[in-house]
């Protein structure tokens, strides 16, 4: 390809508006441009970059048997109803109407529709297992699309689905796929680490994200916390949603304090966790901190001991909610006429829910630290005062225990004791075992071998593939622009003739350019009229892995050849310079 031919057009500035690399990459390289929030055109050069993602995963999908269809993209709503996930799904489903008034929506994922090919395809265990996978676009509604690539509303996906007739084929089914993984992203020059996490609205038992691990000092590309343990023969690691740790022994008697006996007490101006320790003189560890969310709409008192935080997702899942949200102040004094810092357990059944919400009484879910805690301290549910001298039979009986506490660096590996460390995380795939949650609900049912009808056990299995790319950009770049891994960047050299002036240049410029094409190479030829420090500048930007220049040194026989990836420059004759760059791209996975 020709660099004077080629629709691309490098920026000098980054996006006002990007905040992550990969963002800002991206689009001052020319590989992308906004056209709505959430919603990005692929340029030439970064649809070549999505088509190798795409043809890494094709053949890695391929060899581990899984066979690839197309789905529409517009679906039913009488599937997703069938599901029971059209009225649960959450503002992220984008919903329209036909014509003819009919419900549908634009897919965020596919379970509903590939569960109807199984249910009106497979009859019989004879048939089974079956993989079927496709690569499409998908659409969510995101509350705030954000970092270019990474958080968008329209993304191209792979997703994957298979369907066995035990659960022991789906655990055979779900470890191929996760071996394919590793094998997807490292061809994606891309090392990653599986993670336990939470299945969110997928669903399924059990379920893993594939993340790439972002040092906290490099950037704020990695929305998700990862907790993992540097125990070689251990190998823990789980998303934040999900993971669990082993805590120190704490003081959490509030006897020793003198609360002996429950009562009422004055706390004035203690709105603070900090200024309530301070206050009572005692350890954040004898006080059970209150928390309200608004869950489905319906409020929910989440417990905890004050020396720890929540997790959201762990509150929502053990309400069993699909949205939840942090109650305001105003919604505070609304519920329990009483303002943040003071409000609590204690007579929470007598609390009258307001109209503009849910339910028949405030839900209440406690983490089981609370489990351990006596004669501790609560909220009144009057501004500046507290119980003290607290037990849990105070409380009554209709509390949920669950896990809702935020893992901390430090705390101890819950499978083999030692520290958990934390790191950002960029999730690049995740997988599934979704048992028979939707062949259940939709009658997808197949004979075994008895002549009895059982619905399938099913696992689902996704890769971001723009998400992909970015993340590369995110993994391989420096402060001149972005390093493609060879195997996914959209052209393998860029050829630079110093001064197109110069007929000695251009000859052995396009020279050594016919030679690689005439190879198989991915090989650009900068035939602009520029300077050629702003060719160097958008080569580097764009990430050409190798870059051949035709210079002064062509009177001596010799082209400068840069790997980028390293920034070594080396001198060389025209051949030897194509034969190394032959030589790396037949070595590409």
């Amino acid at each position: 390809m020709r660099m004077s031919k080629m629709f691309v057009q490098t920026l000098r500035d980054f996006p006002s508006d990007a905040e992550v690399m990969s963002h800002k990459l991206l689009v001052r390289a020319g590989f992308i441009r906004k056209l709505t929030s959430g919603v990005y055109n692929y340029l030439p050069l970064m649809w070549r970059v999505l088509k190798k993602v795409e043809k890494i995963t094709r053949e890695e999908m391929d060899a581990s048997g899984a066979q690839e269809m197309l789905m529409p993209f517009v679906q039913p709503e009488e599937l997703w109803k069938e599901s029971g996930r059209w009225d649960v799904y959450g503002k992220e489903l984008m919903r329209l109407k036909d014509r003819h008034d009919r419900g549908m929506c634009l897919g965020p994922t596919h379970e509903e529709v590939i569960t109807f090919v199984a249910r009106e395809g497979i009859k019989s265990y004879k048939q089974l297992p079956v993989n079927l996978y496709q690569i499409q676009s998908k659409f969510r509604d995101e509350v705030r699309p954000r970092y270019g690539l990474l958080r968008g509303r329209e993304f191209i996906m792979k997703d994957a689905y298979s369907f066995d007739a035990t659960q022991e084929g789906l655990e055979k089914s779900y470890k191929i796929m996760a071996d394919a993984y590793y094998k997807i992203f490292e061809r994606c020059g891309l090392e990653t680490k599986a993670v336990q996490s939470d299945s969110g609205a997928i669903g399924g038992a059990v379920s893993h994200e594939y993340m790439v691990l972002i040092d906290d000092t490099e950037n704020n590309a990695g929305e998700n916390d990862v907790f993992f343990c540097k125990n070689k023969s251990c190998g823990y690691a789980a998303n934040a949603n999900h993971a669990v740790s082993v805590l120190e022994p704490a003081e959490v008697d509030g006897a020793k304090f003198g609360f002996t006996e429950l009562k009422k007490v004055d706390t004035p101006d203690t709105t603070s966790i900090e200024e309530l320790e301070k206050f009572l003189n005692v350890p954040a560890t004898v006080i059970l901190k209150s928390m309200i969310y608004i869950a489905d709409k319906k409020p929910v008192m989440a417990l905890i001991r004050a020396d720890k935080t929540f997790e959201e997702t762990k509150v929502m899942n053990a309400v069993g909610a699909n949205e939840i949200r942090s109650a305001a102040p105003a919604e505070l004094a609304d519920i329990f006429g009483a303002s943040k810092g003071f409000v609590g357990p204690m007579g929470i059944e007598n609390v009258k829910i307001p109209a503009d919400y849910e339910g028949e009484k405030i839900q209440v879910v406690a983490d089981l630290t609370a489990k351990e805690m006596k004669n501790f301290v609560i909220g009144a549910n009057e501004t500046d005062r507290h119980f003290v001298g607290v037990n849990l039979e105070d409380l009554g009986n209709d509390i949920i225990f669950a896990d809702i506490r935020l893992v901390e660096k430090g705390e101890k590996c819950p499978d083999c004791g030692e520290p958990l460390f934390v790191t950002k995380g960029i999730e690049v795939g995740n997988i599934f075992q979704l048992g028979t949650k939707y062949s259940e609900k939709m009658n997808a049912v197949f004979t075994d071998e008895n002549g009895k009808e059982r619905p399938f056990i099913m696992g689902c299995y996704g890769i971001g593939i723009s998400r992909t790319a970015a993340a590369a950009v995110e993994r391989h770049h420096d402060e001149y622009g972005i390093k493609w891994p060879l195997a996914i960047a959209p052209y393998h050299v860029d050829v630079v003739p110093v001064n197109i002036g110069e007929e000695k240049q251009m000859k052995i410029a396009g020279e050594i350019y016919n030679k690689l094409l005439e190879k198989g190479v991915e090989a650009v030829i900068d035939d602009r009229d520029e300077r050629a420090g702003v060719k160097f500048k958008d080569s580097e930007l764009i990430g050409f892995p190798f870059r051949i220049t035709a210079g002064k040194t062509v009177d001596e026989g010799l082209v400068e050849f840069k790997i980028r990836e390293t920034g070594e420059v080396l001198k060389m004759t025209p051949d030897e310079a194509v034969e190394k760059v032959v030589l790396a791209v037949q070595n590409i996975k």
